[in-house]
């Protein structure tokens, strides 16, 4: 069993390079980084020489992931994936995603050049957050095989593909299957912060994440008629904004009636966006997140119907399309077991939380076992530079993962895999 030594000191360095990369940004006020952007390399560089100081084996995969081996104590033994993304959102926090690939970091350079029955790679997803593109997971994306021909031919805003953003990176988009996991791969383990208020109002620092709920991302587009504000009468108007703000209203009320629904309108978009001219389209998303399928996609069924009544009442046409489909994903059993034994021997009370954020667990899920642990969030705060993380948790989601590595490490089941544990 390792001990981890000066676990608040490994912790301060931890969040002292969270900061470090969060100063590598497309803006100069504020943190941005997004998918293969010139401040990714500037991440590479930097999470490479802490990796290849702790003995690990650097590469870059087609995707732009950068995957770092750790050898196991035999060769020829099967790997453990730990991970997250270091691409943000517009305007971030430091630890979103970030967080996760350093304490990976971190946990092999407390092994101390120590080696297990098993690999690590840590990967460190290059795309997660669907900014550059409006397509999440392209990193993940990769590892599953799921990296296609139409994903590569999305357009950025100025008219760069995914597959030219690859190529100005440095990489070859025809390597894009090497990237694919091998079936020696035993599953994928990422700690991250919860972005919620559920751990802190429970006062815990660990949880133990049970699913991640499912997600609907669709586009509605409403068509007027555009003509000039201060000759048209009111009853005369094909006012597309007023169609939207009908339906933004109603996706807020259906989301209050339901238990467990949550639903956002992000994004809307104008034309043509004068102050003196009927609004002649309406650009909206539509973000619609429940841990059950079924009341998801019957929701999103519903909303476009309502979407599409408005639009009719008020002489518009309506168009829609999805944009992403995402099940909802169970954490793997035999994992969350051992995750909530390893929080206990770090004196700490486990919890069992449904993640309400898309991860790439959720994506990875397809080909291995995935699990998750949750880092408590002070004040519910993500995807802002409010974003914040404690110290001391820190130093316990150390522990944690060095208990988990030891227990796993000892499991004749966990290193036998899935398929064989099914069949056991």
């Amino acid at each position: 069993m390792h001990t981890l030594s000066n676990p608040q000191i490994r912790a301060q360095e931890i969040l002292a390079r969270c900061r470090k990369l969060a100063a590598y940004s497309e803006d100069a006020c504020g943190t941005r980084r997004t998918f293969l952007s010139p401040p990714m390399r500037d991440c590479h560089r930097e999470i490479a020489k802490w990796l290849k100081a702790a003995g690990a084996e650097l590469t870059v995969d087609a995707a732009g992931n950068l995957r770092a081996f750790y050898a196991a104590s035999q060769s020829a033994a099967p790997r453990l994936l730990l991970g997250s993304h270091i691409d943000t959102v517009p305007n971030a926090g430091a630890y979103d995603g970030v967080l996760g690939v350093l304490i990976a970091v971190a946990l092999l350079e407390a092994l101390e050049t120590r080696r297990l029955p098993f690999a690590i790679e840590v990967v460190a997803f290059s795309e997660e957050e669907g900014v550059r593109f409006g397509k999440p997971f392209l990193g993940s994306r990769a590892l599953v095989g799921k990296l296609d021909e139409s994903l590569l031919d999305s357009r950025d805003a100025n008219g760069i593909s995914v597959r030219a953003a690859i190529e100005n990176f440095g990489l070859n988009p025809s390597e894009i299957p090497r990237a694919v996991l091998g079936d020696d791969t035993l599953a994928y383990l990422e700690f991250h912060i919860e972005q919620g208020p559920v751990l802190e109002s429970l006062g815990l620092p660990l949880g133990v994440v049970e699913a991640i709920v499912g997600q609907t991302r669709m586009e509605f587009v409403f068509a007027g008629r555009a003509n000039h504000a201060g000759t048209t009468p009111m009853h005369l108007r094909h006012d597309a904004i007023a169609a939207a703000a009908e339906w933004i209203v109603a996706v807020e009320r259906t989301a209050r009636n339901l238990p467990g629904l949550v639903a956002t309108v992000g994004q809307i978009e104008a034309k043509p966006g004068a102050v003196n001219v009927i609004a002649a389209e309406a650009r909206l998303s539509l973000d619609l997140r429940h841990a059950s399928d079924t009341i998801r996609k019957e929701s999103a069924a519903g909303l476009a119907r309502l979407a599409g009544d408005i639009a009719a009442a008020r002489g518009l046409s309506l168009q829609h399309c999805v944009l992403l489909n995402q099940n909802a994903v169970a954490m793997d059993p035999f994992l969350a077991a051992q995750i909530e034994e390893a929080i206990r021997n770090s004196d700490c009370k486990p919890h069992r939380i449904v993640s309400g954020a898309g991860h790439d667990a959720m994506t990875l899920a397809e080909k291995i076992p995935v699990a998750m642990i949750f880092l408590r969030s002070p004040g519910g705060i993500s995807h802002d530079p409010a974003e914040s993380v404690e110290l001391d948790d820190v130093a316990k989601a150390l522990q944690c993962g060095l208990h988990l590595l030891d227990q796993l490490a000892a499991s004749r089941e966990f290193l036998m895999g899935r398929e064989a544990r099914k069949n056991a």
